[in-house]
């Protein structure tokens, strides 16, 4: 039985935590793609049926980037119609698998997500009604905030962005990104979005960069009910590359359980960098893996993944 066989939809409850509708708590754990316009090819049934049975995936995380290169935001309307049918191809197979599936509007170079807002409008306008009797699909509508961009500025994109997914659709679960790179959910929780309660706030890390100092942020906001998920990290740097720390990489998953907070792993690809899954010489896409295909991160957490099944 897989994870939302089990559970089916979620919601959040008046105590900040994930729970199913007979008020069970659910712990999501799962892998984020890289960028859908880079990397479509791992975006397939197999894959996705590999990862739930072999890694004990039970969510993935479709990073839809918005103005990096063939970005949604920056590319022309075949860019668009393209990213689109990803989206909808890897929706349509975690659905079939009984996986739930995030789909994830990436800013990251346009740092405030006011400056994509009409089109984030539009296209969880265009998600939402198409989504809405999936019980299985969450949306994050910002992923990291960074460089000057206020908790204000993300309130204000949330509050326009949430009525337009809750025209369609009411009960799904949507996750909010925080300023510097989704690390600042203490803002959140002192002046929280009041519009829409099934919300939770993203907090991202990157084990070797952030320690004892952001567990200290997370652990507070968690103390004080905040809705916590931990829609991406890596073990190695805030780069994404260069050496692994799976020593602080466990103390966080440690405290993830602790509050039992969701957490996605950065990234399915075999991009040459330390947080992707694969080494770049893999070029298989589907359910034929071997262990030399892996990096070492990858490996560390298929392990932490198989401790957590249920």
């Amino acid at each position: 039985m897989t994870k939302y066989e089990k559970h089916g939809a979620l919601h959040v409850n008046n105590k900040g935590k994930l729970v199913d509708h007979n008020g069970e708590v659910v712990a999501l754990h799962g892998y984020s793609t890289h960028a859908l316009s880079w990397y479509p090819e791992y975006v397939n049934r197999e894959f996705f049926e590999f990862m739930s049975e072999k890694w004990h995936v039970d969510v993935v995380r479709l990073a839809m980037y918005t103005a990096e290169e063939n970005g949604y935001c920056v590319g022309d309307e075949a860019n668009k119609l393209k990213l689109i049918e990803v989206v909808d191809r890897g929706v349509k197979a975690a659905t079939e698998l009984g996986l739930y599936v995030i789909i994830d509007w990436h800013i990251l170079s346009d740092s405030n997500p006011l400056m994509h807002k009409d089109e984030a409008i539009k296209f969880f306008d265009l998600m939402a009604e198409k989504y809405k009797a999936y019980g299985n699909v969450i949306y994050e509508i910002c992923n990291e905030p960074n460089v000057d961009c206020t908790w204000e500025d993300v309130k204000a994109y949330a509050e326009e962005v949430i009525p337009v997914i809750r025209k369609h659709d009411e009960y799904a679960v949507i996750l909010v990104g925080t300023p510097v790179w989704s690390q600042k959910v203490d803002q959140a929780a002192a002046n929280p979005i009041r519009i829409d309660k099934n919300l939770m706030y993203v907090l991202h890390f990157y084990a070797d960069s952030h320690r004892e100092e952001l567990r200290a942020i997370f652990e507070a906001a968690a103390q004080a009910g905040l809705p916590l998920f931990i829609s991406e990290f890596g073990c190695c740097d805030a780069s994404g590359n260069f050496s692994n720390n799976f020593e602080q990489a466990q103390a966080w998953i440690d405290l993830a359980d602790k509050y039992d907070v969701s957490f996605i792993m950065w990234n399915i690809a075999n991009r040459d960098e330390s947080s992707a899954s694969f080494v770049p010489t893999c070029t298989k896409t589907t359910n034929d893996f071997v262990d030399e295909d892996l990096r070492e991160a990858c490996k560390w957490y298929i392990d932490v993944l198989a401790k957590h099944a249920k």
